[in-house]
């Protein structure tokens, strides 16, 4: 079975391969359907009103049972940015590193211990009929002082988790087990499980 995938990060779609095909489930991107997903305007309030606007937008135009998530980082002294603006909090074309540069700079007089933080990851799973789940994970850390660690995209080099390695040092059979992905994509694997027993 083939589920849309409302994302044309490489990264995401690998992550969502790695934990839905024992389900059966092949995870493929706009692109290897050769079909174009505009892109939507994330107008929600909120990680769960953006992930079903990009959901039920990409299962409009495709017709095929689409998944989308929405995700970003909430660090406490910063209360709760960058939030749902995660991906752009840098300005729309900002690189992963500009991203994280911006963020450690207006932490810099943040001292240890006071740098709490947690990536959230809400999926939708939309169907054809107007059917809907929604699942959230969320993964629990710190920021640290500088980047650590080659692998991993977005913020993953300054996410510290409770081993004291960032999300950028962790094997993808790691990450997964720990993430806020991961854990929201093995709820969304249980609901599935329950949908199609």
């Amino acid at each position: 079975m083939e589920f849309l995938i409302a994302s044309n990060n490489k990264n995401k779609i690998e992550e969502f391969n790695r934990i839905l095909s024992p389900l059966g489930i092949s995870a493929v991107s706009a692109n290897e359907m050769g079909l174009s997903l505009d892109d939507v305007e994330e107008t929600g309030n909120s990680f769960e009103e953006n992930a079903v606007i990009k959901a039920k937008a990409a299962c409009k135009k495709s017709g095929m049972i689409c998944i989308a998530d929405d995700s970003g980082l909430m660090i406490d002294a910063l209360d709760g940015r960058p939030g749902i603006y995660s991906a752009r909090y840098a300005g729309e074309n900002a690189t992963d590193e500009d991203k994280i540069n911006k963020v450690l700079g207006e932490m810099v007089d943040v001292p240890d211990g006071q740098r709490g933080a947690k990536f959230v990851c809400v999926i939708c799973c939309e169907f054809p009929n107007g059917e809907e789940i929604i699942v959230r994970g969320e993964c629990k850390g710190t920021i640290g002082f500088a980047s650590r660690g080659e692998g991993g995209f977005g913020y993953d080099p300054i996410f510290f988790t409770d081993d004291n390695v960032t999300f950028a040092e962790l094997t993808p059979s790691r990450k997964d087990a720990i993430s806020h992905r991961g854990r929201a994509l093995r709820l969304l694997s249980e609901e599935l499980i329950k949908k199609y027993k």
